[in-house]
């Protein structure tokens, strides 16, 4: 399985790698790489370049990549559930509600736009006001844990309507 840095698929130069079993058959389903440190620092780059593009980009627009996002999740549902029961050994009925769970976060980060919104009060004191603004300040990792592989990286995604740039990073916990 190759490294997602900065919107490219890579080949890791690591020589050491985990062993994916299917924990029914105990067949060899894939190797992942234990990412070298030049990787990692790679990827934290990469999002670190990202940020400000992402962030100067319209909230609207980023709705509109979280709601691609979601109808592909939708589109892939059945086949992202069957790689989780193949990887995991969870039944295809758990896979598909971890699946699905994770689904309905991102389906909330959709209109996460307006959470954005910052406040306003006027006349705190004798001719001054108050705002706040909120607005992203940088890069975001993801820890995941192992048991519930495409709930917790979804979860993880619903920052992204809110224009921080979002690096995933897989422990075996």
């Amino acid at each position: 399985v190759p490294n997602l840095i900065g919107g490219r698929f890579l080949e890791s130069k690591s020589s050491s790698f985990i062993d994916v079993i299917n924990p029914a058959t105990q067949e060899v389903v894939s190797q992942v790489p234990l990412t070298t440190d030049e990787e990692f620092k790679a990827a934290v780059s990469a999002a670190k370049k990202a940020f400000p593009s992402w962030r100067n980009t319209p909230v609207t627009t980023r709705q509109r990549v979280m709601l691609k996002f979601q109808e592909l999740i939708r589109r892939d549902m059945d086949k992202l559930a069957l790689n989780v029961t193949t990887e995991q050994g969870k039944t295809l009925k758990d896979a598909q509600g971890d699946v699905f769970r994770g689904l309905e976060v991102v389906e909330h980060a959709c209109g996460m736009g307006t959470l954005q919104m910052g406040e306003y009060v006027s006349n705190v004191s004798h001719g001054v006001d108050t705002y706040s603004v909120r607005e992203p300040i940088g890069v975001c990792a993801g820890i995941c844990p192992f048991n519930f592989p495409a709930m917790i990286p979804l979860w993880v995604s619903s920052f992204l309507p809110l224009g921080l740039a979002v690096e995933l990073i897989f422990f075996l916990l």
